[in-house]
Order: structure tokens, then sequence, then C-alpha cells
């Protein structure tokens, strides 16, 4: 199994100012610690689960490519970008220039896009839910366009690109890896099953309304499009707060576990079929959290899924 990080809250003491410091260490802390990946939101107001959309919030493939240059090694995405708010041939080329420039580290997070305040507050058209299920199924067919080397033109419904150049190439083959975020049943799990090399499901329980059946549906929309199953990457996004002794509570209340308790909790996930954890890590501006990730890391890393 293998960790990842998410970051989405950036209103740290002394913000604006401390941003890049603090984002910077947190982007070496994690490679530091072993995590495989490291994301940001895709979005220009902080969400309303995290607090007011007053707080901080720094543009996704900024954030990420300032990340790049303080890393080496570790995979960088958004989780995820919301498909109304690039043209699919510039993000296409924005995900590439990351790759290029991180040394083929770039990851393509997508999804059909949900913040119509954040629309609306920025004047970004927010279509139907059909439509943007329209748009994000011919926007992964752009993408994987534009990757293969592939300039005919191409004609859909909601997008017409003449020439779909894409030079410099991504250093990824055959393609920066795309994440569909969502566990919508019949048309986000269909997607992954068709263009994706990894699907990002919430931690929603392991019962039978959990990841289980997400992830029975996922596999039937696999067997209905002739794919391998075992090809995608089930990824689950899970907040934790993470302490030596598993006293008290994190920032927003939430109890702390020990390296022990997070790892048994993670060995339920990989046996319900996940294969990366990407955490909403608390205390996250702290470097002493670090040596606890690093342990569960090596803890966490020969677990595998069923």
């Amino acid at each position: 199994m293998r960790l990842g990080h998410q970051v989405s809250y950036f209103s740290w003491p002394g913000a604006p100012a401390t941003i890049g410091p603090t984002f910077g260490r947190i982007a070496r802390n994690s490679e530091g610690a072993g995590l495989s990946s490291l994301w940001v939101m895709d979005h220009f107001f902080q969400i309303s689960m995290i607090g007011p959309p007053e707080l901080d919030m720094v543009e996704g493939y900024t954030a990420l490519a300032f990340a790049a240059g303080q890393t080496s090694r570790i995979g960088l995405g958004t989780l995820v970008t919301g498909v109304t708010y690039r043209h699919p041939g510039l993000l296409a080329k924005t995900v590439t220039s990351l790759d290029v420039l991180s040394g083929g580290r770039a990851w393509l997070g997508i999804g059909a896009a949900w913040n119509e305040e954040e629309h609306r507050g920025l004047g970004v058209p927010y279509p139907s839910t059909k439509e943007r299920f329209e748009r994000l199924e011919e926007t992964l067919q752009i993408c994987r366009q534009m990757w293969a080397g592939d300039q005919s033109p191409y004609a859909g419904r909601h997008y017409r690109l003449d020439r779909p150049l894409n030079v410099p190439q991504s250093l990824s083959r055959p393609h920066p890896p795309i994440l569909i975020g969502g566990g919508g049943e019949k048309k986000t799990l269909r997607l992954v099953a068709q263009y994706a090399d990894a699907c990002n499901l919430f931690d929603n329980g392991l019962g039978p309304e959990g990841i289980p059946r997400k992830l029975d549906i996922l596999r039937a929309h696999c067997d209905d499009v002739g794919r391998d199953y075992d090809e995608i990457d089930k990824t689950v996004l899970a907040r934790v707060a993470v302490s030596s002794d598993g006293s008290g509570s994190g920032p927003g209340g939430m109890p702390y576990a020990t390296v022990d308790e997070t790892v048994e909790r993670f060995g339920k996930l990989s046996e319900a079929g996940i294969d990366t954890v990407i955490m909403g890590l608390a205390d996250n501006t702290e470097d002493a959290t670090y040596g606890l990730v690093a342990e569960l890391v090596r803890q966490v890393e020969p677990l595998s899924a069923r």
C-alpha cells in the first residue's frame, strides 16, 4: 500500500507571507517521510467543509510547480481539477509542462466539478450536471489524444480543436497517470473504467454501502468495457491525525490515533481493495509529525489490496 498527502489548508499564522515557506517545508517533509504523492485541491475559494471562502487558497498548478522545485521524487497532482475550470487543450499543456519540469512526476487528477459558489464568484460558467459529465469525457479524450501525439482535429459536442499539438511531450509514458475523483456509480466509475489509471473515493466506511460496493461497481464497469480491473489504482482520501500516544484530539476535533492504530485502519482499507491512501494530515506543518508518518509508511508499504 502507498500513502500520499493532500494539503487543503493554507491559512497558517502569518499568511500570506508564510504560505510559500510553509508549503515548501511540507513538500520536502512529505518526500523525506517516503510518501508517494503530494496533492492540492483545485479550488480558488476555500471549500465549506474546511472553512469560509475567505480563507487563503492558492491556485493548484502554481502550487504544484512550486512544490516540484522543492522536491525530486514525490508525485504531484490536483485532487481534483474541476473540468469546467480550464479548456482541455490548455489543461493538457499545463499538466504536460508540470510533468516535463518535474522530471515526469505529474498526475492529472480530474472530476466533473461541483463548487457553484466559486464558479459564480469568479464568472466561470457552471453548466448542468449532465453537461459537466459530457465535458469531462471529452476532456479525457482530448488529453489522451494530445499525449498520444495525435494532432488530428477533435470535434466534440462542447469542444473543437483544429490542431491539438502538444510539444514538448510529457516525460511520463504513455501519459501522466489519470485519476478521476468521485464515486458516482453510473457515470464517474464508468469513466474510470474507460479512461483512467486511478480512482479516488472518500473514506466512507467499509459497510455494504461503502468502499466495497463502489469497487464492485467499478469492477463491473471494467468487465463491460474489457478493462483489466487490476490495472486501476484504487485510492481513498482519508483524514488522519496521528500522535505518539494517541491521546487528545487534533485540529477540528478529530481524535488522535497511534501509528499502530492507524496501520490497523489502513489494513482494513487494504483488505477492502484500496491500494493508496491519500491522507488529509493533521499537524502537517509540524516537522515532528513526519517522523510518525515515516513509520506509517514503513509499516503500511507491505500491505497489499486483496
